[in-house]
């Protein structure tokens, strides 16, 4: 559930409605890891009982947002989301600038192409495309899914990005330790930021998992202002020289063709 300390500020006297915040804390259970899970799972996860945890999974089935498999126990969401998800307008212009852009990167490098937006300190993935022959099979990140912006090369170049103040707020939040490479000191960011900033690119190396590696571009609006990022996922070998990395050119040409497409309106 909702805690107390992550709630916007509320209108005096609108009382939230409990039962609507356990209902959706029993949808946001729900991961791309874990797309199937029992009562059990989905009460642990929404720190609900399982008595009520089972009323309000009734009332998402019956209006069709669950579905229910007898012969696993397990619940799942449907296609409804989909059409909710359809209706979201955040990095709309992004995403629609992006779209085609993403797959011609995954087919021309074989790695797997990523389009970012900063939200609330945190990076989102707005968009993936994995090439018809991958450089590897590994999912880093899911399309809006939200993580921290010490690892992986679009989430840092965003942290690159941000304002000071807007920085300032992404460091406070709980950072990723995915591998011991994985860098989590606030002071040690804040100078790979500027030194991302001032080059105009980075190369993370086994910061999400070990053999892998992203590369990653700021996205520009024509004021210099960032808009987003830009980056590509695959084995450490497909980036070739750390100093000049393999496919930066492309992926730089390739976020500037979608700023100025943003630009053009």
């Amino acid at each position: 559930m909702t805690s107390s300390a992550e709630l916007p500020e509320l209108k005096s006297g609108v009382p939230l409605v409990r039962a609507l915040d356990r209902g959706l804390a029993l949808l946001a259970a729900f991961t791309p890891e874990q797309p199937r899970q029992t009562l059990t799972e989905l009460a642990r996860a929404a720190q609900l009982d399982k008595g009520t945890a089972r009323r309000l999974l009734q009332t998402l089935l019956l209006a069709g947002w669950v579905r229910h498999e007898a012969g696993t126990g397990c619940y799942a969401l449907t296609a409804q989301l989909l059409a909710m998800a359809a209706a979201v307008e955040t990095g709309g212009a992004l995403r629609a600038a992006g779209s085609d852009a993403l797959h011609d990167l995954a087919r021309r490098t074989g790695a797997t192409a990523f389009l970012w937006m900063a939200e609330d300190g945190m990076a989102l993935c707005l968009a993936r495309a994995v090439a018809p022959q991958p450089n590897v099979d590994a999912v880093w990140f899911s399309v809006g899914a939200r993580a921290p912006m010490n690892c992986g090369a679009g989430p840092r170049v965003l942290l690159a990005g941000l304002a000071p103040r807007e920085r300032e707020r992404a460091l406070a939040l709980p950072l990723s330790v995915r591998t011991p490479a994985s860098q989590t000191n606030p002071a040690h960011l804040r100078r790979d930021a500027e030194a991302i900033a001032a080059r105009g690119w980075e190369l993370a190396r086994d910061d999400f998992v070990i053999g892998l590696a992203g590369l990653g571009v700021p996205i520009l609006g024509k004021d210099g202002a960032m808009l987003g990022a830009l980056s590509l996922s695959g084995m450490t070998s497909l980036f070739g020289d750390p100093d000049a990395p393999d496919h930066l050119a492309l992926l730089r040409s390739t976020a500037a063709a979608i700023g100025r497409q943003i630009g053009a309106g």
